[in-house]
């Protein structure tokens, strides 16, 4: 589309460029299976005394297939667990949900391009009767091609 501002003292004509993309987008739920998870215990580190020393409350967490990995220490060995798991969900979630908008922004981009008139297939000059392919280099008056005559 072109057009002339109204507030462009020089009365250039200014052009506007318009990009389409269509893409997917499908929904994915995150299952933390207990198989694909490591769980290792440990003694916590910190101040306690005798508890700390003895008693095995630290669990670290580790997702075998991405090789993420939560440690949670505290006084509570079950506690910690339930807690690391939660964390580590949540993370692998974070993971996927980078990694889907990575692949539609990658889509994206394929489909327009950077949107600059480089990119663009066609120019429509209505005003001057024309139509340019830009990868073919063919040129059509406006009125024939309307019509359904492109040669």
């Amino acid at each position: 589309m072109q057009h002339v501002s109204p507030t462009d003292k020089n009365k250039r004509v200014h052009t506007s460029t318009i990009t389409v993309a269509v893409l997917s987008v499908k929904g994915s739920s995150t299952c933390l299976h207990l198989s694909d998870v490591e769980i290792i215990t440990t003694r916590g580190s910190g101040p306690g005394g005798q508890h700390r020393n003895k008693v095995e409350t630290c669990v670290i967490a580790t997702h075998k297939p991405s090789g993420l990995s939560v440690r949670i220490d505290g006084r509570s060995q079950v506690a910690n667990k339930k807690t690391a798991l939660e964390v580590l969900a949540t993370r692998i979630e974070a993971l996927q949900r980078a990694m889907i908008h990575s692949c539609i922004n990658k889509n994206r981009q394929d489909q327009v391009g950077s949107g600059q008139r480089g990119d663009k297939i066609r120019t429509y000059r209505v005003r001057d009767n024309l139509i340019i392919d830009h990868r073919t280099g063919k040129k059509w008056r406006f009125d024939q091609w309307i019509l359904g005559i492109w040669e």
